[in-house]
Formats: structure tokens, sequence, C-alpha cells
């Protein structure tokens, strides 16, 4: 008995296709992301995704009125130094060369750089510290543009981690966890509140590195990744060299015409997979697929500096233009929050100096203090800043006591016990200093900040309840925060 294969198969694709369809509504639902922007994807079973923020996310989300509509994280990775930059101590300068106390060290827990140390001599800040703005904050003077806007701030000095290596580090504040495998924040954030714009992608993440790729650390997927969320809200990296997006231009010889044509089909055969299986990477292929169309008009568009002023581009320094340095990712920042782009993940890698503390701090400084400042300035000025969350800091900060040889000691080693951050916008208290630490910057004596803490309030500020924006995987509902957490009621207006 013969058949004709080709047909068997195209009265299966339409049967199917056409059960889909009529009994679930899976196939209207995973084509009408082509026929308007009632994005319904991404949510769990049973729900319509309807979310009151915009496209997709969940229903009844945000949970209470929102401070942030967005958020960009400016991640210095590899540990600024709490010690030599925001957290002046006199008593380093006193006791200089002079070991801190065990009563002051206890049982912190150490890297094995530095663990086995018979002696701790102090050391001091590298740089002086000067008072900052009319709310006199001290931050140093490495710092100049940063401490310009102290009256904008919420410098938080009590910041506290577990982690006392990088990659734990840094994978401990994206995802909630030390361990890779689980949603990055940005993940969360697209997952539960939809997104404000069908043209560009809702999480979109950048790197750069310090100019003499002396302090770099790698950059992991997992760091913006989805997790065991569908990976349609992992977070999109924007390529530092090349094209900003690879393959998103049409191949040679396919029109614009030809393209959209072969999508539409793509997209009615990959509906058809989805009605039969549920499976949601086939939702995240087709809802990819159609971003990356969208994307071929307006990623030229957000690359096209011609509108800027000299002044503000003067304003983000002189690699501003330069495409892959951290200005010029503040700079596209800037653009992809004013399109409604969701979540905006800066990743810098410089700030992990151990024996070249005394020659490369002050070079990082330079580099990457009027790039930070510029954008909030920048979102200031454009009526931004009001409903933009900016998050400034590292995985951990640095030791109060030198490391290496104790009578002359050439850096600083990583420390978790206590170090700080910066906040502004979104609903942050302005031109404040929330916790503290004693005489040696060592122990928190104040309004502590746990890494869990800090990610409930940044979701509160977006109009997130952490404990109830969960997922179930394995038997298990999961969030960001894991099983800990509290919102710092002293770093909100």
């Amino acid at each position: 008995m013969s058949f004709d294969l080709h047909h068997e198969n195209a009265t299966w694709f339409n049967r199917r296709q056409m059960f889909g369809t009529a009994a679930s509504g899976i196939g209207v639902a995973a084509l009408s992301s082509l026929l308007n922007k009632d994005n319904v994807f991404g949510a769990e079973p049973g729900t319509n995704n309807v979310s009151s923020r915009g496209l997709g996310g969940l229903p009844g989300l945000p949970h209470h009125a929102a401070k942030a509509k967005r958020v960009v994280v400016l991640w210095q990775g590899g540990g600024p130094s709490h010690v030599d930059l925001f957290d002046d101590k006199s008593v380093l300068r006193d006791l200089a060369g002079k070991d801190i106390p065990d009563s002051i060290r206890g049982t912190t827990r150490l890297s094995t750089m530095s663990s086995g140390y018979a002696k701790w001599p102090c050391v001091p800040p590298i740089k002086p510290h000067k008072a900052y703005g009319k709310c006199g904050t001290t931050m140093s003077t490495m710092l100049p543009n940063i401490g310009a806007l102290a009256d904008d701030i919420c410098l938080v000095r009590s910041m506290n981690t577990e982690a006392v290596n990088h990659a734990p580090g840094v994978t401990y504040f994206m995802t909630g966890a030390q361990v890779p495998g689980r949603p990055s924040m940005g993940a969360w954030l697209s997952y539960g509140l939809g997104s404000e714009t069908d043209n560009l992608p809702t999480f979109v993440v950048m790197t750069s590195s310090d100019k003499a790729k002396t302090c770099g650390q790698l950059f992991f997927d997992y760091y913006w990744g989805s997790g065991f969320l569908p990976s349609r809200y992992q977070g999109v990296r924007f390529q530092n060299t090349g094209d900003l997006v690879p393959y998103l231009n049409n191949p040679p010889g396919i029109s614009p015409a030809g393209r959209r044509a072969m999508l539409d089909d793509l997209a009615a055969m990959n509906a058809a997979h989805l009605a039969e299986y549920g499976d949601p990477e086939i939702d995240t292929r087709i809802s990819q697929y159609e971003m990356a169309f969208r994307m071929q008009t307006s990623v030229p568009d957000l690359v096209d500096f011609s509108g800027e002023t000299k002044e503000t581009l003067k304003r983000y320094g002189p690699d501003a233009m330069k495409k892959g340095t951290f200005a010029n990712n503040c700079l596209v920042a800037r653009r992809l929050l004013e399109r409604g782009v969701g979540f905006v993940q800066l990743m810098h890698a410089g700030w992990d100096q151990h024996s070249n503390l005394f020659t490369q701090l002050e070079q990082q400084c330079i580099d990457t203090d009027g790039p930070s400042a510029a954008l909030v300035q920048d979102l200031k000025e454009r009526g931004m800043l009001d409903d933009t969350l900016v998050v400034w800091g590292g995985e951990f900060g640095r030791t109060p006591f030198g490391q290496g040889d104790p009578a002359n000691p050439i850096g600083r080693d990583h420390f978790g016990k206590a170090y700080s951050w910066w906040m502004a916008g979104g609903g942050v208290k302005p031109g404040t200093v929330y916790g503290a630490t004693d005489d040696f910057a060592w122990n928190i004596t104040e309004n502590p900040v746990h890494v869990h803490d800090m990610q409930a309030t940044m979701l509160h500020l977006c109009g997130i309840d952490h404990t109830r924006l969960t997922y179930r995987y394995q038997g298990r509902h999961y969030r960001l925060t894991d099983v800990h957490g509290e919102v710092v009621q002293g770093i909100l207006a």
C-alpha cells in the first residue's frame, strides 16, 4: 500500500491545527502577537495572563502601586572597596599598620587568600574623603560626579553577604542562591510584570570591562538566565562588538516581505505543535522569532545617537561613543529605558583589585564615576528618575586590613561582612545614608541589609510582594528571595 507522505503530513497539520484552535484556543493565543499587542504568553496554566502593567505578565500584578516602572542595575563586578570609596574610618588612619583587634575580627569568614593570616594591619583609605551635597554625605574624592549627586541618592553602608568569592557572590544577588540554576531578578520581573514594549526585549544585559583588563571577571549566562522559568524570560545580551544583536538582519536575498511570510508560516506550525504538546519552549520560540523581526527596525533607532546633544555626550565622558565601554552602555541604557524596557543590567568587570589596589582603583573610578552619574542626571532631567530605580553595587566589599606582607601591605581581599551600595530614584529616600559599621568598617552596627533584603526591597519598589511572586518547580514553590528577606522600610521615600 502506497500513500503520499507530503499529503499525509499536510492533512495531519491542518487537522491538529484545527483541533488545537477550536478545542483549547492555544493556536489563537500563539498567533495573537502577530495580530495585535495583546500578548497572552507567559502565564501559568489556567490564567489569562493580563497584567495591569502592560503586555504579558501575571494577573493581579503588581500587588501594590509601584514606585519604580523600570530598573537599571549598574553592576560593579569584582568587589568595590567600601573602605576606600564610601565608608571612611579615621581609626584606620590612626592605627595604620597596626593589627585590627581580635575582638573586632571575631570569626568572620574570609577567602582562602587571607583566612590564615597571623597579622591584620589596618590600611586607611588610599585617597581623602569629603562631604558632598546639602545632606553632607561623605564619599571618596575619587568619585566626584557620584558625590555631586549625594542629595539624590541613598547610600547603604550596611550591605552583607555570606559569599566570599566572585561567582557565588554575583549569583547570590542575581538569582537568590550562590549555586547557579535559579531565575535571575530580571527574569522574575519579566515573568511577573510583563513588558511595556513589544519591539524590544523586556530584559536587556550589556557587559564591559576595565580599560587595562587587569581586574576582569568572567560573565556567566546564568547571571541573567531564566533558570527553571520558560526561557523567553531570560535577559537578551547585547554584544559589545559587531552587531548589537546577532542574526538580526535578513539573510542575503531575503526581502522583508519574504521574511514576514516565512515567519507567518513558521508561527502557524509552531502554534500547532504548542497545541499538541503544550511545551512552553515552543511559546518562547514563537515570541522570540517575532521579537527579532520587530527589532530589525527598533535596534537601529536605538543606537542612532544623532539626536543626542553635545552636552549629553560630554556628560557621559570620552568613551560615550565607543561601543562596548561602560560609558556607551550607560547611554544605551537610558535610551532602552526611554523605549519601555523594564530591566537593564549593566555588568562591568573591573573592581577586583588585590595587589594593584593602589594603582588601579583610582583609574576604575575615573572610568565609571562619570557615566554612572550621567545616567542618573540624564534620567532626572527627562523626568524619569522618580519612577526609575537605579542601583549601583557589587558582590561584596574589601577588607579593612592589608593583604600581603604585613610590613608592606599591597592590597585588600574580598570582604562580605559589611560593604556599601547606593541607590537612586524609583521610590528611594534621597540624600540619606542607611546603616552603619564600626570604627574599622568591619562589623555592622546599625540596620543590616542582607542580599535577600535588598532583593525584597527592589521587588517592593516595583510593586511586588516578594513572598507572593513564586513559581512551582519540582514540587516546590520557589521565589527570588528563597525563604528569606525583609523589605527595608528605611530606604523607602
